[in-house]
């Protein structure tokens, strides 16, 4: 139980610092945000827990392939506040943007043979 506290709580203090630079600094916020943390911390994890490269290798594939439609949500966003949207509201539209997103990359690399 400890060792998954331990995981949380790193997961968490992570996110929390990342917030609280953005708070400061925007770009630097941005450089730490931009960089894969948390999939990183999913593959040091996943194979700390199973010590199987394979299956880390198969989720940093899975990841580059799904990293691409989520940009989407960071194109949408500033989109959708610059034309005076409630910021809830573009956060919303945008996630719903981004999983239409998702569901047309899973359906076009199904259709040329990629398994995620």
């Amino acid at each position: 139980m400890t060792y998954y506290i331990v995981k949380v709580a790193v997961t968490a203090i992570l996110v929390v610092l990342i917030s609280e630079v953005s708070k400061r600094s925007s770009f630097i916020g941005a450089v730490l945000a931009s960089v894969p943390l948390t999939s990183v911390l999913a593959m040091l994890w996943l194979y700390l827990d199973t010590g199987d490269a394979e299956k880390v290798s198969e989720l940093a594939s899975s990841v580059f392939w799904l990293v691409l439609p989520s940009l989407s949500l960071f194109i949408a966003l500033p989109v959708l506040l610059a034309q005076g949207l409630n910021f809830y509201l573009s956060l919303t539209a945008s996630i719903g943007i981004t999983a239409i997103c998702y569901w047309v990359m899973v359906g076009v690399l199904r259709y040329y043979g990629v398994g995620l």
